[in-house]
């Protein structure tokens, strides 16, 4: 995976198209859509891009269905990302098994590897290891200032794509850009261990719930298991521990103990639940999660990441063509149509797993009659009703 860039200094005067920030799902999927018509496109990302995240790892229906409408419904196949049938469920003495209508499980290094590669193939440029900062914003375009390999240059663009995540700080001179977290919400946790359990089956996502949280759990294409968490602050400080309150969690369950959780090295995130009270500025437009996220639980949050990217292209194109500050708002609602409408499912769920025996309750029904979940899973995993515009 090589970019034309060999020198920052070679380029420093040339005026890009779009500069995205961030080769997550989001950034490099929107870097993609856009290098499609023609226009200069510069991924940059902060960190190596072989690197694990704090994420479940699935792509369901609605995320495979959103790369099939840009000609990558195979990318999933080719990466032996596993199918997944079975969503298990468990609380306090209890657990139901319900299926799911479609997804996969895939490893982040090789999703994101994947969709760089097919960036870079339709014309983009890409920068690993390099911080981006929002620069000013001058007649005709808008600064971004890049340091990579110790080297500060300052590079000028028409658009700035910005998908730095759920804790990004690419806009954070603007301090109205993103809503205070709430005490309320919890926080991402998660590790990779290098080999899964004996009682993990593959093509199941197991979710535990208590009190205090949650933890999935779901085998990967290499045979890693990813687990990914979300818990309340208080408990995971009364635990003693992001691995001991998962171990916790998954005893509570009646789930085989699982050593590793407490041995291997954990990562968290910020709030889980965040808002960006602004999704534009001067020439520069959010996407992904750094335009807000809600707890996920099979796979929603990467579906929600690429179908805003699928969704900005067209935009991006007008905006690279000629800026207009309506494309601010028509980009507010395209995003609250498209996504926003989609997290508000997740958010009920979301306040629904605060109360145990709400929980308890609902898998013992669950237990009994499975189908009654059935309408929930397909509507999380109905596909999302993205714009026509650039799709191949």
């Amino acid at each position: 995976m090589t970019s034309r860039i060999s020198n920052l200094c070679e380029v420093t005067d040339r005026l890009w198209d779009v500069i995205v920030v961030g080769a997550g799902p989001a950034g490099a999927l929107a870097a993609r859509q856009t290098a499609l018509s023609g226009a200069s496109v510069l991924l940059v990302e902060r960190r190596a891009l072989s690197r694990g995240k704090v994420c479940g790892c699935c792509l369901n229906a609605a995320a495979l269905t959103t790369l099939a409408d840009v000609s990558l419904g195979d990318l999933t196949l080719k990466l032996r990302a596993i199918p997944l049938e079975r969503f298990l469920l468990a609380g306090r003495g209890c657990q139901a098994e319900l299926a799911l209508p479609g997804g996969v499980s895939l490893s982040r290094e090789a999703l994101d590897s994947a969709l760089v590669k097919e960036a870079i193939s339709c014309g983009a440029d890409f920068l690993p290891d390099t911080n981006a900062q929002l620069g000013s914003s001058k007649c005709g375009f808008r600064e971004v200032v890049l340091n990579h390999g110790g080297h500060q240059v300052t590079f000028k663009t028409k658009l700035v794509l910005v998908a730095d995540g759920l804790g990004g700080s690419f806009l954070a001179k603007y301090n109205g850009s993103r809503s205070p977290q709430q005490e309320s919400s919890r926080f991402g946790a998660g590790t990779v261990l290098p080999k899964a359990p004996r009682f993990i089956r593959d093509g199941t996502v197991y979710m535990a719930c208590s009190k205090g949280g949650y933890v999935g759990l779901v085998l990967l294409e290499d045979g890693r298991l990813d687990v990914a968490a979300a818990f309340d602050r208080q408990f995971v400080l009364a635990t003693g521990g992001l691995g001991l309150a998962a171990a916790k969690i998954i005893a509570e369950v009646g789930w085989p103990k699982i050593n590793e959780l407490t041995e291997i090295p954990w990562r968290g995130t910020v709030a889980l639940t965040s808002y960006s009270s602004r999704l534009s500025c001067d020439r520069v437009l959010v996407l992904g999660d750094a335009a807000g996220y809600v707890e996920p639980f099979t796979g929603e949050g990467i579906s929600w990441a690429l179908a805003s990217a699928v969704a900005i292209a067209p935009l991006a194109l007008q905006a690279v063509q000629q800026w207009d500050t309506k494309l601010e708002q028509e980009w507010a609602t395209c995003y609250s149509r498209v996504i926003k409408s989609r997290q508000g499912i997740c958010r009920f769920l979301a306040r629904a797993l605060r109360h145990p025996q709400l929980v308890r309750a609902t898998i013992r029904l669950l237990s009994f009659t499975p189908k009654l979940a059935t309408p929930i899973l397909r509507r999380l995993n109905a596909p999302l009703s993205l714009p026509r515009g650039i799709l191949v």
